[in-house]
């Protein structure tokens, strides 16, 4: 199969797992798409909602679309790393013997992330990262796709550990949840009081996605549009010559690049699921502010005068 006709096959795949998901999730469209782009790509996301809109039927839901084995895992302040990764344990025969802990599935969700000191918090940084967790010097590969959705809670800031920006930058996209309008929650209430039960078909599997971020990979890409990306990310950086006066004036950190090469994988796949075979600069545009969104560090005039990290995006674009 050339990639042409394989773009053509991502196309009508993609629409119709949405309107799978639909069954389920009432609204949330630009939520789902992002979280199916960064599957699409191999990436992970962070999920920034209130309790209570859905996050985990959401996942659940995807996983079972996708065909692929999902795993909840609630952070709590007491939550040790071997409680993520496993352990060693000695078997009747005196042998040591390792326990897989639920990082070993294809999609995880780390719920609350910021709940769990960094010591926890960071167990999963090689596993995001390399795809593999270290236990007792001993390296266990995870299996592939492999993608970790965490969410935290913007509210309930007492006993939180706000995660740290090394392990923020592993995401590649920070999604915001709002609210349903009053038409879908009417829908959303409607469909969960009754025992209806949804029947969903399985659209994809392990291998088929493997195949879809392959295929991504494989996506040329315009020098110019590259060179539009590295010089969004930049403008980003307070401290480089001749960045304007709005980001010195607002911004204390900028993204660095990594945010330049998951814009561009994003972009990639952003195009595939429109029937695009190159990305155009309107691509990056359409993903830049679920990746640029967690990469900026504001300062305290920023926060004083209540101007948002997307404000300062949509500035930027």
């Amino acid at each position: 199969m050339t990639d042409v006709v394989a773009i053509g096959h991502l196309v009508e795949k993609h629409q119709t797992l949405k309107k799978e998901i639909a069954k389920v999730i009432v609204g949330q469209d630009e939520v789902i798409e992002q979280i199916l782009l960064s599957i699409y790509t191999g990436g992970h996301s962070l999920l920034i909602g209130v309790p209570g809109l859905a996050k985990t039927l959401m996942v659940n839901t995807i996983a079972q679309t996708l065909g692929l084995d999902f795993k909840r895992i609630q952070f709590t302040p007491d939550l040790m790393p071997s409680d993520i990764l496993g352990s060693e344990v000695l078997d009747q025969n005196r042998n040591f013997k390792f326990i897989k802990g639920p990082i070993f599935a294809n999609i995880i969700l780390a719920d609350e992330i910021n709940r769990t000191p960094p010591k926890t918090q960071a167990a999963l940084l090689e596993a995001m990262q390399e795809r593999a967790v270290t236990i007792a010097g001993q390296q266990h590969k995870l299996e592939r796709p492999y993608f970790v959705l965490a969410t935290q809670n913007p509210i309930e800031q007492e006993g939180t550990y706000p995660l740290p920006e090394a392990q923020l930058d592993r995401f590649m996209f920070a999604i915001k949840l709002t609210y349903p309008s009053i038409e879908e929650e009417i829908d959303i209430v409607k469909a969960t009081t009754t025992d209806n039960s949804v029947i969903l078909n399985t659209l994809f599997s392990a291998d088929a996605i493997n195949d879809v971020q392959s295929l991504v990979r494989r996506i040329p890409v315009a020098d110019n549009v590259v060179n539009y990306t590295v010089r969004l990310v930049n403008k980003t950086r307070p401290n480089i010559d001749g960045v304007s006066d709005y980001i010195k004036n607002y911004v204390d950190w900028g993204a660095g690049p990594r945010a330049s090469q998951n814009l561009i994988l994003a972009a990639k796949a952003n195009a595939a699921v429109n029937g695009k075979f190159s990305p155009d600069i309107e691509d990056v545009k359409a993903v830049a502010t679920g990746i640029l969104r967690h990469r900026i560090l504001k300062n305290y005039k920023a926060e004083a005068e209540g101007i948002s990290e997307d404000a300062i995006i949509q500035e930027l674009l």
